[in-house]
């Protein structure tokens, strides 16, 4: 599936460059795995996948406790898009497969 494997994203936020890595699996339309960052590290929720189009939560810790609602896109071995972040709004995320 277009979605599986390991990436690395960067979040550009206004507290500048986020990095987090996604290990990701598709079975059909769902989409599971985990997201690792110096923020928190824990599972993917409420993960879908339409064709190349992806999205999923992610709970963090730090600088608050806080769920990030993503929606991107992947072409090839790369992922783009947005996460929104509570009512700090939503902001550009991009990526690369690492395997």
């Amino acid at each position: 599936m277009a979605a599986d494997g390991k990436w690395e994203i960067v979040i550009n936020s206004p507290m500048g460059a986020v990095k987090a890595t996604l290990d990701l699996k598709a079975d059909g339309a769902n989409l599971t795995g985990m997201q690792s960052a110096a923020q928190g590290s824990g599972p993917l929720e409420n993960g879908k996948v339409d064709g190349n189009t992806v999205s999923w939560s992610a709970k963090i810790s730090s600088p608050m406790p806080m769920t990030l609602d993503f929606n991107g896109a992947i072409d090839g071995d790369t992922l783009s898009g947005t996460v929104k972040a509570g009512s700090f709004g939503s902001f550009p995320f991009n990526g690369t497969r690492t395997a």
